[in-house]
């Protein structure tokens, strides 16, 4: 958790510089599509702000109301940073880019604009890399694209999709500002605007589609279920493995409850060693699965085994 927090000290400080250079100059030139960068920028800081927030809540030790203890509070605060990336990002860029649509002025020297978005580039880019390789430390080794699928820990693919939708963003501003300029069309400031702003919406969306599942109980995928069993089947006293239950507490905190049935006749010393065995190798394959119960139905043990 450590190096998510690293990655979104650097987001916010590039954020900050970003956002604060991104208005001066759009009240300067003019540039709608600028100033929704600007916008863009420092909604994301914001929301590094409440994506800490999300970590040191989660935190919290368990209490008797909250046993599994507070993991899901950092699902909950990357949900909010997603409905601000669509309301306030996605929403107000959209209408900005509308009004000057409807009502366009024409560009005063645009030198500074692009200026600034070398400079955003920089640090956006800086943000970016810093994000990704955390993250890449945190897939070991698994392809990018599926590694991101997999990922439950919003605190660094929520950094990585704001910068990416910002260095996207940072391409449509120039464009946008640049042949605005060049053929004297105010309006098309005002369209960038408007893609900037259906831009950070659809992201948003991603996003919120991510922290919903991880809210409302999603549990481990279907072929790390099926290694389960499989693991447990390998031992010699076990004759069949009904259900795996499981769900996600927090980024590297998986609950999972096997249900493993006996063969008739095992002894119940043998069985509490399979289900420690079970137990060992459950958790050495899949670190992440911290509080692990076996229930040994129809079998001598004939009672609910936790995990150490």
């Amino acid at each position: 958790m450590a190096e998510s927090k690293l990655a979104i000290y650097g987001a916010i400080a590039a954020n900050v510089a970003i956002a604060a250079t991104k208005f001066v100059v759009a009240g300067i030139t003019g540039s709608s599509a600028m100033l929704s960068e600007g916008i863009h920028s420092a909604v994301d800081t914001f929301n590094g702000v409440l994506l800490l927030v999300g970590i040191r809540l989660s935190r919290r030790p368990p209490t008797v109301e909250h046993p599994f203890g507070h993991g899901k509070e950092l699902y909950f605060w990357s949900l909010i940073v997603a409905v601000l990336i669509f309301g306030l990002g996605g929403g107000v860029s959209f209408y900005e880019g509308v009004q000057h649509i409807r009502h366009p002025e024409p560009m005063r020297d645009p030198t500074w604009n692009y200026v600034v978005l070398g400079l955003a580039v920089l640090f956006e880019g800086a943000s970016f890399l810093v994000a990704l390789r955390q993250f890449r430390a945190q897939s070991r080794g698994a392809p990018f694209w599926r590694a991101l699928e997999q990922s439950k820990d919003p605190t660094t693919y929520t950094v990585l999709a704001e910068d990416s939708a910002a260095l996207l963003g940072l391409v449509v501003a120039a464009l946008g500002i640049y042949f605005s300029h060049r053929l004297d069309l105010p309006a098309l400031d005002g369209a960038a605007s408007v893609v900037i702003g259906l831009l950070l919406a659809g992201v948003a969306v991603l996003l919120i589609s991510q922290a919903r599942g991880l809210l409302i109980g999603e549990g481990i995928r279907p072929e790390t279920a099926r290694a389960i069993r499989s693991l447990a089947m390998e031992q010699p006293s076990v004759s069949e493995v009904g259900r795996v239950l499981s769900m996600y507490i927090g980024p590297d905190d998986v609950l999972v409850i096997v249900d493993v049935n006996f063969k008739d006749g095992t002894a119940t010393g043998d069985a509490a060693d399979a289900i420690s065995a079970i137990e060992q190798q459950v958790r050495a394959r899949f670190p992440m699965i911290r509080r692990l119960f076996i229930e040994a139905s129809e079998s001598p043990v004939g009672a609910v085994v936790q995990a150490s």
